[in-house]
């Protein structure tokens, strides 16, 4: 269900609706333009009774359209409550020790929904930790909370209250088919990471990162790079991580800090290869469409939800072209999912495993699922 212009009240009302029983949880997904008070949403949602969980984020994506105000509320059934993991600003945060008795199937692959902070410090290590301990026993899908702002703010939450620096982790009791695609083809590279802390790129070749990307954005762009106008330019010029056999993993370069760093969306490791990545709106268009076209084998299954999570830097880049993305992804999708809205969140950072590959935090990609019984 989707609401374009949430209230406390009419959330309860919608919860309400939804009647969500033992062994069902609700999902409530925000745009940022709400003007919700979550703490007293949160309060009356809680003192009601309900099991809930959710988070804010730069918009939302309701059948052929992309939101940046309103509100998502999904009802989904569940292996066990939402999981809240704290303190993702430092490396000592702690995977609940109830992840040890998980009723989980060897048999069936359940989904870990997974929203995170998308600027916390160490979301690359949060998810190492979560695949170590869970490995390919679930499919995993999600994305980063957050703000379009840039600015670190509370922004996912359970009964507990809304938290920055978290995680919240649900597992469903649906499997999934996930397709994950991005589309930014090469322009420049190898160049070494050759010293960084966390998210942030201070060199390149053992070059000060900057004027390395300066002199390769600003050549391919015919525009000049500063400190002012970084988010603008660097929108169209993410980093690709080298990984073997699959496409690039892609770190979005947001800002440039006063010693000359470059300030990622995700962890950049120290000595990774990266590459000047470039696209153009047919090829993320194109990629969007090969996303959704690698779901199409769940074809006469019972299919419950289609959902995708989309960066928003990729709706900035394509602009008005971003609704031909969600309108493709919709199209493929309507072989499966008829008559139900295709519904998902514009994210800072994608969260996805695909077959067999290790779990990732992703950047500039479009994740698309779905899930069945």
């Amino acid at each position: 269900m989707y609401l374009p212009e949430p209230t406390v009240q009419s959330i309860l009302a919608a919860v309400n609706s939804k009647q969500a029983g033992e062994g069902e949880t609700l999902a409530i997904l925000l745009a940022e333009g709400h003007s919700l008070d979550l703490e007293e949403l949160i309060e009356t949602l809680a003192s009601s009774g309900y099991s809930f969980f959710g988070g804010v984020f730069p918009g939302l994506i309701h059948d052929e359209k992309s939101c940046r105000q309103g509100a998502l509320i999904l009802k989904v059934p569940v292996v066990d409550k939402p999981y809240l993991i704290s303190g993702l600003e430092g490396e000592d945060f702690a995977l609940p020790p109830e992840w040890d008795n998980l009723r989980l199937q060897r048999d069936k692959k359940f989904t870990a929904l997974i929203l995170v902070d998308g600027l916390a410090a160490n979301i690359s290590q949060f998810l190492m930790a979560v695949f170590n301990k869970l490995g390919d026993a679930v499919s995993y899908l999600g994305g980063g909370a957050g703000s379009l702002s840039l600015e670190q703010k509370p922004c996912v939450f359970t009964a507990k209250g809304v938290f920055l620096n978290a995680a919240v982790v649900c597992f469903l009791r649906w499997e999934s088919l996930l397709g994950v695609q991005h589309g930014w083809e090469l322009i420049m590279g190898p160049l070494i990471a050759t010293r960084t802390q966390k998210n942030v790129v201070f060199e390149l070749n053992w070059e000060p990162a900057f004027n390395v990307y300066r002199r390769v954005v600003e050549k391919d762009s015919g525009k000049e790079l500063s400190a002012d106008n970084f988010f603008d330019v660097a929108k169209g010029y993410p980093f690709g991580i080298l990984k073997e056999g699959a496409e690039n993993i892609v770190r979005d370069p947001i800002a440039v800090n006063e010693q000359g760093g470059l300030i990622c969306v995700g962890e950049v490791p120290e000595n990774a290869v990266l590459s000047v990545l470039k696209g153009s709106a047919d090829s993320l268009v194109n990629a969007a469409v090969k996303a959704a076209t690698e779901c199409l084998p769940a074809g006469g299954k019972d299919v419950k939800m289609a959902f995708v999570v989309d960066c928003i830097s990729r709706a900035l880049f394509l602009a008005d072209a971003f609704n031909n993305e969600v309108v493709a992804v919709k199209e493929i999708l309507r072989k499966l999912v008829k008559d139900q809205p295709v519904q998902g969140i514009l994210s800072l950072g994608e969260i996805s495993s695909c077959g067999e590959c290790f779990l990732e935090f992703l950047n500039k990609t479009v994740v698309v699922s779905v899930s069945y019984e």
